[in-house]
């Protein structure tokens, strides 16, 4: 009897010492010195657990017992793996390797937050870009984490895209590839369509929301994009992954490299072709490119030289769709023929379109055209154990148009004489245009690393770059002969700007648990624009900026797996080319300034990891549309004085068993302008007016942007994953008015992967991802502008809605 109470009170519990944590912990050290390795990662294989070792190299982990795979790494030695049967604490050092060849981490270590940096950051591997890439554009691959929203013009995420990180748009998202800017330098914007597939070519990216680290480019008023091209494979492969679904849309991607060759040299390419019909009514894309990689690897040096190129043409779909066709409003749409003065074609296409489908443009080559190269020369140094460099040279070109059909045009716009047909001079008349983009974009960026101690870390870096675009435009057809033939301009600008910047970077940990850390960054533009704009406005602007950036910052680490950290920065970011050549007569636009205030804690354990920060971002002379128009009826951005964003944001993963795991993230957040004027046109008396607002919401602003993901991986090669994104209502002014907005949407997808492999192929993964599977109806973007008429307000708000239910298959194949 007494053995039996034995035995029942051991299985009672058994599962109470299933659930008991071990510790594992140990030191990290490079193999041959016996350096400790301050940084250095240690993770659970297949799990979201681990930890880093602290300024020593020791580590400290927990985990219930069961058998795990270790995994130990550190920029600039070899990997090591490790499997261990936890039933107790375990001591467990390691002695690391230097690699026989330069890690290419280093190029972009510069310019990224590190796991003690008091920043906040989301860093997307490799591994979740391939989950998450069906060949839609790159925000959508992102589009999970925390406060970013995007948009689509076509619909399905193909085509022209958009991103906004903690509600600003993406000309205020600094956009790096392996440290070299990418937005454009005028527009500020950052174009992916001109980029497609190129998350095929991506290792990882990091987001760092706020103003982040010092980088180059444009600063960053609502976060940053640092992506890093892929590294090489160890071993040679082939690769070709095709993806079909909805919308007719047709990815195909060929992929191969060399691997290392000798331990000395790698070769990668790929090429990919996109098309898709899109979700909107002659929504169509056509889109190719391509991305080639050689390499030299030594164990001191690394030299690349990246060459990638995409075209894209594009039906045009930016112009949205009239709210009364959205809601099939007879009596409104009849209402805005009328008032537009629309045609008998272009009445019927609007009174008979598919409500949200429906596209004004119908002229067959209403297209978008441009074609970008890319040359990036990269070089890294390991001069010493303490000091290293890298540095690059690049060169962009890119030269495209978009053309359209206009009608009844007058020739006095396009500085034309009228001609005279039988005596009788023609006013207007229908024709076709090309407006031109053609520009060079080539510089220089560098930084040097120096350890001056094993707790003082020094960063000098920066960047020298310069842009030359050209601005015109062609007639290539007219009703109505006009004295200009089809190569000829009738318009001519010219954008000139130069970019320098330089950053010193402090880190100093005066004790185990404590890292402190000063950024501190000069940019100085020079921007000149001249020559004659496309309503004939002649141009002679230039003007001279110098901005200095500070950045400072501490991190307290509470344990091996957990720390908490608070940041206060300042960024300066100057006004884009439409903003110059908008502004009042004799007068330039003032710079922005952002006062970014971050604060947060991190927590890593074996089972989840989470991070909360709370964030303020006061900015001082904020650009905002305020319904002001140019001479051509365009609108004008203006300074608001004084606007701010304040939020929480929690990011989180929980592995619930072998079989669950949950991702989840928020961003709650009060966007606000303090007060703001509203400028109006009033058409009965032909002058304009101003209405004052306190305290409104800044337009586009969402105040909650939640996700959440449940994933099941009931074996080791298949995983499902069901996705819940919820985005509050926004306004598409700065007025707050209830009949200008967007309204909130809650969208779910589901997402499958079946990984196995036969004889001769190393991998086959098998992909399905249904997007809005409850077929919710819902904008993503828009925009309005009002006036007055006939002693009533008139608003004409336009949407851009979103596919309903619609699926993409891929199969990727691996040699």
């Amino acid at each position: 009897m007494k053995k039996l109470l034995i035995v029942v009170f051991a299985a009672m519990l058994s599962p109470l010492c299933l659930l008991a944590q071990f510790k594992i912990s140990g030191k990290v050290s490079e193999k041959t010195n016996n350096t400790a390795l301050s940084g250095a990662s240690i993770r659970l294989k297949n799990s979201n657990g681990g930890t880093n070792t602290n300024s020593a190299g020791i580590y400290e982990l927990k985990q219930k017992a069961g058998t795990y795979t270790l995994m130990i790494s550190f920029v600039g030695y070899e990997p090591l793996e490790r499997t261990i049967e936890l039933k107790q604490d375990l001591n467990l050092d390691f002695s690391l390797k230097p690699s026989a060849y330069l890690a290419d981490e280093v190029i972009v270590m510069a310019t990224r937050a590190a796991e003690k940096s008091a920043s906040t950051y989301k860093n997307v591997s490799k591994s979740e870009i391939a989950a998450n890439n069906f060949g839609q554009d790159l925000p959508f691959i992102i589009n999970n984490t925390p406060g970013v929203v995007v948009t689509s013009d076509a619909g399905a995420g193909v085509g022209y895209t958009g991103i906004r990180i903690r509600g600003s748009d993406g000309s205020r998202v600094n956009v790096t590839v392996n440290g070299i800017p990418y937005n454009d330098s005028e527009s500020q914007g950052s174009f992916f369509v001109n980029m497609p597939d190129f998350a095929s070519s991506v290792e990882n990216i990091q987001i760092q929301r706020g103003v982040g680290t010092s980088t180059n480019g444009a600063g960053a008023f609502g976060g940053s994009l640092n992506i890093q091209t892929s590294a090489p494979s160890l071993d040679p492969y082939a690769e070709v992954n095709t993806s079909y679904g909805s919308f007719n849309t047709l990815k195909n991607t060929v992929k191969i490299g060399t691997g290392l060759i000798d331990n000395k040299f790698s070769f990668d390419g790929r090429l990919s072709r996109i098309q898709s019909d899109g979700f909107v009514d002659r929504g169509a894309s056509l889109l190719k490119s391509y991305f080639l990689s050689g390499a030299y690897h030594g164990k001191t040096d690394l030299l690349r030289l990246n060459v990638f190129s995409g075209t894209e043409r594009t039906y045009q779909s930016w112009n949205g769709v009239p709210e009364s066709r959205l809601r099939n409003d007879q009596q409104g749409m009849l209402d805005y023929i009328s008032r537009n003065g629309l045609n008998e074609a272009d009445a019927a296409n609007l009174l008979n379109s598919d409500g949200r489908k429906y596209n004004s443009f119908t002229y067959k080559d209403q297209t978008d055209n441009y074609w970008q190269d890319h040359y990036q020369l990269l070089y890294a140094k390991q001069f010493s154990p303490r000091f290293s460099f890298n540095g690059a040279l690049h060169y962009t070109y890119g030269r495209g148009y978009y053309e359209e059909f206009k009608n009844l045009q007058k020739f006095s716009d396009y500085a034309l004489p009228n001609p005279v047909i039988n005596g009788s001079e023609v006013l207007k008349s229908d024709l076709i245009r090309r407006r031109w983009l053609n520009n060079d974009f080539y510089g220089v960026t560098y930084a040097f690393n120096y350890k001056a101690l094993d707790n003082l870390n020094l960063t000098l870096g920066g960047g020298y770059n310069e842009y030359r675009g050209k601005h015109y435009g062609q007639i290539i057809w007219s009703q109505v002969a006009s004295s200009l033939d089809n190569s000829a301009h009738y318009y001519d600008g010219r954008g000139h700007k130069d970019d320098f910047n330089i950053f010193g970077k402090i880190t100093f940990n005066p004790a185990d648990q404590l890292s402190l850390f000063a950024d501190l960054q000069y940019r100085g533009i020079k921007y000149d624009i001249t020559g004659k704009d496309n309503d004939q406005k002649p141009l002679d602007i230039h003007d001279r900026l110098h901005f200095f950036n500070p950045k400072v910052g501490a991190t307290y680490t509470l344990d091996p797996g957990s720390n908490i950290y608070a940041s206060m920065s300042i960024a300066n970011k100057e006004a884009n080319r439409t903003d110059y050549v908008d502004a009042v007569k004799n007068t330039l636009p003032q710079a922005e300034r952002l006062y970014d205030l971050e604060a947060g804690y991190r927590i890593q354990r074996s089972a989840f990891n989470a991070g909360l920060n709370v964030y303020g971002m006061f900015y001082k002379d904020q650009l905002v549309v305020t319904g002001k128009l140019n001479d051509v009826g365009g609108n004008i951005r203006q300074n608001v004085p004084d606007s701010y964003r304040i939020g929480i944001e929690l990011d989180g993963s929980y592995t619930l068993n072998r079989f669950f795991m949950i991702n989840a993230n928020a961003a709650l957040s009060r966007n606000k302008i303090k007060e703001f004027s509203e400028y109006i046109m009033n058409y009965d008396s032909e002058l304009e007016e101003m209405n004052t607002y306190k305290n409104t919401n800044i337009s586009f602003s969402p105040s909650a942007v939640l996700f959440g993901e449940l994933v099941f991986k009931p074996v080791k090669s298949f995983a499902v994953a069901l996705q819940s994104k919820y985005v509050s209502k926004q306004y598409m002014d700065n007025t707050q008015s209830e009949e200008r907005k967007l309204n909130g949407y809650w969208v779910n997808n589901v997402r499958l992967g079946y990984d196995f492999s036969i004889k001769g192929v190393k991998n086959i993964n098998v992909g399905l991802l249904a997007n809005n599977i409850l077929n919710k109806k819902y904008q993503s973007n828009g925009y309005t502008y009002g006036y007055i008429s006939d002693g009533s307000r008139l608003s004409e708000n336009f949407y851009f809605p979103q596919a309903g239910t619609n699926f993409l298959l891929s199969l990727n194949v691996r040699f």
